[in-house]
């Protein structure tokens, strides 16, 4: 048993004054002021954290997202992605997408996919096409050998309904009776009336006048007889005179399609030549047919219908425009792009202070009319940052993410399945969901979240998904050891920092204090 008396423990706890903090020797700074310094970038003494983030953004397998915690500042995010981009990582380049109309099933959007820097450009070039075509379709349709075709044409079918109905009011001219028309509302329709002493009467007069004595009973019934007779043979004729009113149509569109194919053709091939995809193809495909098949908005000059009698109400006024599909019939051929580039353009890192659910997924937006009513179509699609950064990295900070409705399972979702769906939050609209189901997007994003230890604790403990997705943990320690190489850094950090923010402590000896107080609590505390 080892007896300790009272003068022992009082020589132990002596301590000289001198030894009550640490005191920066002045030798160990390799400089007089911080302007001989070279300044220096990035974190002091967080070597092991920078290898574990290096190592976060270089792997490309899927599931290697980065969690980074033990990182105090209220700027941690824009240092996070300033240190990404100055490891300079190497991704795969992102592709320009764009949705355009699925005129197969419209309800699910195209997705084309086209070399960097090529959206934009197909966007306008296939707007010009469709300006092309409106100038000059009208202006072939109004031509002389068009409109000679289409006289000979419809002056042969009007030959034959001609005679089909010559024919049968001459036999029936026989039994005295006539073809004459009947006004029912706004539409006058063919009706065979009886011929009394040269005047034509309707079927509905003739028992009127057996009852007031001007007409025999057998007279009578020998009329309404023939009337049914007559009536019947008379729809034969009719369903002839339609037939033939369809055939006049079929060959007037065969005509024009003939017409315009040759301005079509061209448009379509000039195109399908300079966007050599075969999405792009197959796309340029279905818009050829379509423009054939639907000729009728081509028909009017630009700018002809906007002050046409049928764009007035009943009141003289002009009816509202709206920026919806159903007004613009050329809306179909536009090109929504959601994600284009610059050839020049870097990998993205995206830092996105606001991580709700239409920004980081996007959305889809709504046009309503007069009526309370809503539309939305392949244009009203509407990209977010996770689509804004594919070929890179997205920042943001944990909590505000898992804060944000839907947007926790939204992201796991996407990021196991490398797909982005483009769908607004259902919770926003409890009446429905959108009738839209847009081409999933591939993406190829390395997501990094920003939280403190304990969240991350939890997320890795009870997250069965967050261990698979988020596989790489950063972690910045808040201690490091003193050496000489620290003593250098430090000032050097301080330079940077004199640098960008105007510091006035220049010298060695005024940098004394920053180092006893300001700069050990700001970098850590010091062993």
């Amino acid at each position: 048993m080892v007896i300790t008396t009272k003068n022992d423990i009082s020589a132990q706890a002596e301590l000289p004054p001198a030894k009550l903090r640490w005191r920066c020797e002045l030798s160990r700074i390799p400089f007089e002021t911080t302007a001989q310094a070279e300044p220096r970038e990035g974190f002091i003494g967080q070597e092991r954290a920078l290898r574990a983030l290096k190592m976060g953004v270089e792997l490309s397998a899927p599931g290697y997202n980065v969690f980074v915690c033990g990182l105090a500042g209220t700027s941690r995010g824009g240092t996070i992605a300033r240190m990404i981009e100055e490891l300079h990582p190497g991704t795969k380049e992102s592709l320009d997408r764009c949705y355009v109309n699925n005129f197969k099933i419209t309800d699910r959007p195209r997705l084309l996919t086209l070399l960097r820097g090529q959206a934009n450009a197909f966007k306008k070039d296939m707007q010009a096409g469709i300006d092309f075509l409106r100038r000059r379709i009208p202006q072939v349709f109004e031509g002389e050998p068009f409109q000679r075709q289409k006289g000979r044409i419809v002056e042969r079918f009007t030959v034959r309904e001609k005679e089909l109905m010559d024919d049968f009011t001459r036999r029936i001219a026989r039994d005295q009776f006539a073809l004459g028309h009947m006004q029912v509302g706004a539409v006058a329709l063919p009706e065979i009336f009886p011929v009394l002493e040269g005047q034509m009467v309707p079927i509905e007069d003739i028992s009127k006048m057996v009852h007031e004595g001007k007409l025999d009973a057998p007279v009578a019934e020998e009329i309404e007889r023939k009337y049914e007779q007559f009536r019947q043979e008379f729809t034969v004729v009719y369903r002839k005179t339609l037939t033939l009113s369809r055939e006049l149509a079929s060959e007037l569109s065969y005509l024009e399609q003939e017409a315009a194919s040759v301005l079509v053709d061209g448009v379509i091939e000039e195109l399908k030549e300079k966007y050599q995809s075969t999405s792009v193809s197959e796309y340029l495909e279905e818009v050829r047919h379509h423009l054939l098949d639907n000729l009728d908005p081509f028909k009017e000059r630009e700018g002809e219908g906007e002050g046409a009698p049928g764009n007035e109400t009943p009141d003289g006024l002009p009816k509202p425009q709206g920026n919806t599909p159903e007004r613009d019939p050329f809306r179909l051929y536009g090109v929504n792009v959601i994600l284009a580039h610059a050839d020049e353009d870097a990998s993205p890192v995206i830092f996105e202070t606001t991580p709700t659910y239409a920004n980081l997924f996007g959305t889809i937006q709504r046009a309503y009319d007069a009526r309370g009513g809503w539309t939305s179509d392949f244009m009203d699609l509407r990209g977010g940052s996770l689509l804004r950064a594919d070929g890179g990295f997205l920042i943001m900070y944990s909590m505000e993410a898992l804060s944000e409705a839907g947007v926790w399972r939204a992201l796991k979702r996407t990021l196991n399945h490398g797909r982005l769906e483009i769908q607004p939050l259902e919770m926003f609209y409890p009446f429905g969901g959108s009738a839209l189901k847009p081409e999933a997007v591939p993406i190829n994003v390395k997501v990094i979240l920003i939280g403190d230890r304990e969240l991350y604790e939890v997320l890795y403990n009870y997250e069965e998904d967050f261990r698979k997705i988020f596989k790489v943990r950063v972690e910045f320690d808040e201690e490091m050891a003193m050496s000489d190489g620290v003593m250098a850094s430090m000032p050097a950090g301080c330079a940077r920092f004199r640098r960008k923010r105007i510091c006035t402590r220049s010298t060695a000896e005024r940098l004394r204090p920053c180092w006893n107080t300001e700069c050990a609590k700001r970098d850590g505390g010091i062993k």
